[in-house]
């Protein structure tokens, strides 16, 4: 039995239209499933925690996310436990970071295929980030600053519903990020890593911790993570002139910024955040409000995955 969490909302609506053609296809294959349908922000959340409530090492479950980069964190931060699920993607969104650093197919009905088959399980840390007390899960990244409000105006946005529609969604990234830029002012920004070392910074554009290399709809930010390694990756964006911030940003899509001056870029287990004004953070591309402090680890669990 396959456990489907749709959102169907997912890239400006069309992600009802692919759930039909997918749902089509599992008639045709005879395939047991059930699917629940998202309706509003968080609700993959209650869904996923209602569906694994009573999941056992005996009795896993096979639950798939239908949707974008999002529904994945939502979904994860429902399941009662990573240990009693095997978990399957299939990207509906724009911006599919989690598809592009686990080389998972961008395709739909190719992503369905490679669920039915399941020819490889892989076992792949999850992050945990702590807000005012509030834990959730996320796949990809957080982050506070520039990306974060590159991330919840993409959400927003008009651009991204008809870019969508022609099939250029993931420009408006860019498009945001240049507008972003031109506006913001860096702050001072502080991490505390693995409980002991201290790394002040004067004029952080942004800081951002990684599970994966990409975010923000293909930044290889940092070309080095490894979502099966134990271990967090951590940019910071810090000092630079707003003139070299924009002449970095395209080289990060190949991950060759980290060979500019103020681009740092740290390994950790567990990561504290402090900033000196409240900014707006983000967990896998959705809003995770304007704070000024919040603590990121990986869950002592790995989630095993479903890959081609």
């Amino acid at each position: 039995m396959y456990y489907f969490i749709v959102n169907p909302n997912s890239r400006s609506g069309k992600g009802e239209l692919i759930w039909k053609e997918l749902r089509q296809v599992l008639r045709q294959k005879h395939i047991s499933y059930k699917a629940v349908f998202t309706k509003y922000r968080g609700h993959a959340v209650k869904l996923a925690a209602a569906l694994t409530e009573k999941t056992s090492p005996e009795r896993p479950l096979c639950l798939i996310a239908v949707g974008g980069d999002g529904t994945i964190q939502e979904v994860l931060s429902g399941v009662k436990d990573l240990t009693n699920i095997y978990f399957g993607y299939i990207p509906t969104g724009s911006g599919n970071d989690f598809c592009r650093s686990m080389k998972l197919p961008q395709d739909p009905h190719e992503a369905l295929d490679c669920i039915l088959k399941k020819k490889h399980i892989a076992f792949v840390d999850v992050p945990v980030i702590s807000i005012k007390g509030h834990k959730s899960r996320f796949a990809i990244s957080c982050g506070i600053g520039f990306d974060a409000a590159v991330c919840h105006e993409v959400s927003v946005t008009p651009m991204k519903k008809v870019l969508n529609h022609i099939g250029l969604g993931k420009l408006v990234y860019l498009f945001v990020a240049l507008k972003q830029l031109l506006f913001m002012r860096p702050v001072p920004v502080t991490l505390r890593m693995d409980e002991e070392r201290i790394y002040p910074f004067q004029k952080v554009y942004f800081a951002a911790i990684m599970n994966q290399k990409y975010e923000g709809g293909g930044f290889k930010f940092c070309p080095a993570a490894d979502p099966s390694d134990g271990y967090l990756d951590v940019i910071v964006v810090d000092g630079l002139s707003k003139l070299k911030v924009l002449c970095c940003l395209p080289t990060a899509f190949f991950g060759k910024h980290t060979q500019f001056t103020g681009i740092h870029i740290f390994r950790c287990k567990n990561v504290e955040v402090f900033s000196s004004v409240p900014l707006a953070v983000h967990k896998d591309g959705e809003s995770a409000g304007i704070q000024e402090t919040f603590s990121v680890s990986v869950d002592k669990e790995p989630v095993k995955i479903i890959l081609p």
